[in-house]
């Protein structure tokens, strides 16, 4: 009895099938040498080394900005610190490779993707955080006690910080204070509590504006952002407006507060600090009309450094801050 068409083409088909399924899958072709050490620094992230130019605050406002060995010094710092910044990057994305790997965007992380060996990553992680700490130590034991400060904070943010609402952008203002900090021990100045104070406000306003544009961006999507980052679920949006314009507003008075102070006058002789205020204010109100209209873009953070406003803006401060220290200090 012939066998009807319909039965052979099945019977062929799982004859096929069968025998593909025999076959061993191509095992992946090993990284070369010089993939994994791209990979590597791509996970180090050097463009958030951005960051660590807070450091260089006490330098500019102590008017030591044109002494070559202190200005020496607070780049090594600089580097130490944004060494110590990679190594906190690497060992966060080793503990978070599972959680990444189901991120629309952060699936595409060197070693979320395969490209970076989590012993590779891992490796690195140690020998750039203990590295960091005994290069800083032959500068200044101050500088190498921040930075240590600095990478075990950052454990414990990484260690589960990070997924409780509000603490976690707290840690992470926490960081840019250790910045400035750092850069004042490097070189041994004094610097004003006003401008700790500016800085925490502005980290933490920028911390809160990244987690409204996540949740915004989850929304646009229509999934849930918890499944990337926990804390999210302690968020909803009226409430990180309200002390996202707390956060904003105090940036802002508290730098007023630096310019006005008899301290301030007595250092540089000149209130002309104060006319400078326009500046650090559309900073704030530029980054918040980012944060609350580019939900497509991948980080409020990258829409910042490619926003023309807002570097023109940053870039005529710094000048003007320059400007206006060290004309004093020659009238001086």
């Amino acid at each position: 009895m012939a066998v009807p068409n319909q039965a052979r083409e099945e019977l062929a088909a799982a004859q096929t099938s069968n025998k593909l399924a025999e076959v061993p899958a191509a095992p992946r072709a090993r990284p070369t040498f010089g993939q994994v050490m791209r990979a590597l620094v791509a996970g180090m992230r050097p463009h958030q080394w951005v960051k660590s130019g807070f450091l260089f605050c006490p330098l500019v406002f102590s008017r030591n900005l044109f002494h070559t060995d202190l200005l020496l010094t607070e780049i090594a710092a600089f580097f130490l610190f944004s060494a110590a910044a990679s190594a906190v990057y690497l060992g966060n994305d080793v503990l978070d490779v599972e959680a990444d790997r189901r991120h629309p965007v952060k699936r595409h992380r060197p070693i979320a993707s395969g490209a970076l060996p989590i012993r590779v990553a891992a490796g690195a992680a140690l020998v750039l955080a203990l590295g960091s700490i005994a290069v800083a130590a032959s500068i200044r034991l101050g500088l190498a006690a921040v930075i240590a400060t600095y990478l075990v904070m950052n454990t414990a943010y990484s260690g589960g910080l990070k997924k409780i609402a509000y603490v976690d952008v707290g840690v992470i203002a926490l960081g840019f204070v250790l910045r400035v900090l750092a850069g004042a021990l490097a070189i041994d100045v004094p610097t004003s509590l006003w401008l700790f104070v500016c800085t925490f406000a502005l980290a933490l306003f920028l911390g809160l504006g990244k987690r409204k544009h996540e949740l915004l961006q989850a929304q646009e999507a229509g999934r849930d952002g918890t499944k990337a980052r926990k804390s999210l679920e302690g968020y909803q949006l009226p409430h990180i407006d309200a002390v996202l314009l707390g956060a904003g507003v105090v940036a802002v008075a508290s730098y007023v507060l630096y310019t006005l102070a008899p301290e301030t006058h007595a250092k540089f002789g000149t209130y002309l600090l104060a006319l400078t205020l326009p500046f650090p204010a559309f900073g704030v109100w530029r980054f918040h009309q980012l944060v609350s209209h580019s939900a497509r873009a991948s980080s409020p953070t990258e829409a910042l450094v490619t926003d023309p406003p807002f570097v023109i803006n940053l870039a005529v401060w710094l000048a003007a801050v320059v400007a206006i220290l060290y004309s004093a200090l020659s009238a001086a």
